[in-house]
């Protein structure tokens, strides 16, 4: 990951719209009263202030207003993805549970590591169907950039040979993995594909973090039977990101800081 987070169909709330809310100094975000409902017309269980916070980032349509600072936020947290990954995998010490099922399709079926990462990418957006996810101009250059940096730099960066530095640059990935995701989130022009996938569902009243785990170590079941190299750094990984996420998406939402620039300004 047009809208910027979770059911990326989602509206955000405006102070004036009768049928919902919008509180700029509400760390929560911006939320709606009612939520999606299921075919029964029941609605669904409410999520927790912190999933409703990081719902509604993603979940922001696209607002064309400061794109010379949304499209190079949203670039650079996609490049450092791309080299979060790729710094994963050169620690041979494990790869991450997505890469895992990239790696494994690649030593199956051939192609690079990138290349198959772009293209998972392009097919689970069809999984955003049933959400209802839109996806932005953040969506699109996410299959399109993330694997493509990733080769890059797998192809140009020589991999560590000490232990302490693959330690180092482990860790490093995987904090920067954290750091990117809130970067290009909060870019608010749209989530990934995956992120997508995870934040739809916490649209619906789950934890964040517990989507994201759940989602990520199927994934890596399905790599590791197709022969991906699973690791210590594997574990640390699928354990660390979720709570990485749900830290780095409001640091870096950029509509977050103007509705407190906003409400600054009101009360000066």
């Amino acid at each position: 990951m047009t809208s910027t987070r979770d059911s990326l169909g989602a509206e955000k709330s405006d102070p004036t719209d009768p049928n919902g809310t919008s509180d700029p100094n509400d760390p929560t975000g911006p939320t709606r009263p009612t939520g999606p409902t299921g075919a029964s017309g029941a609605a669904a269980p409410p999520a927790g202030p912190r999933a409703r916070g990081i719902g509604a980032i993603i979940q922001r349509p696209l607002i064309p207003d400061r794109p010379g600072r949304r499209l190079p936020q949203l670039i650079l947290g996609l490049a450092l993805y791309g080299v979060s990954d790729a710094l994963v995998i050169q620690s041979g010490l494990g790869v991450e549970p997505w890469d895992a099922l990239s790696q494994g399709l690649s030593r199956t079926v051939g192609l690079g590591i990138g290349m198959w990462t772009n293209i998972i990418g392009a097919l689970v957006l069809l999984l955003w169907i049933p959400l209802r996810n839109k996806p932005g101009l953040g969506t699109v250059c996410n299959v399109l950039l993330v694997g493509t940096v990733m080769d890059l730099y797998l192809t140009w960066t020589p991999a560590p040979d000490a232990l302490w530095l693959r330690w180092t640059v482990l860790l490093s990935g995987v904090v920067l993995n954290g750091v990117a995701t809130g970067a290009y989130i909060g870019a608010g022009l749209g989530p990934g594909p995956r992120d997508g996938l995870m934040t739809g569902w916490a649209a619906r009243g789950h934890s964040i973090r517990g989507v994201r785990w759940l989602i990520e170590l199927t994934v890596l079941a399905i790599g590791f039977l197709l022969g991906a190299t699973l690791g210590v750094g594997t574990v640390i990984y699928a354990l660390a990101i979720g709570p990485l996420a749900q830290l780095f998406i409001p640091m870096f939402d950029l509509e977050r800081r103007a509705a407190k620039e906003r409400s600054a300004a009101g009360t000066a």
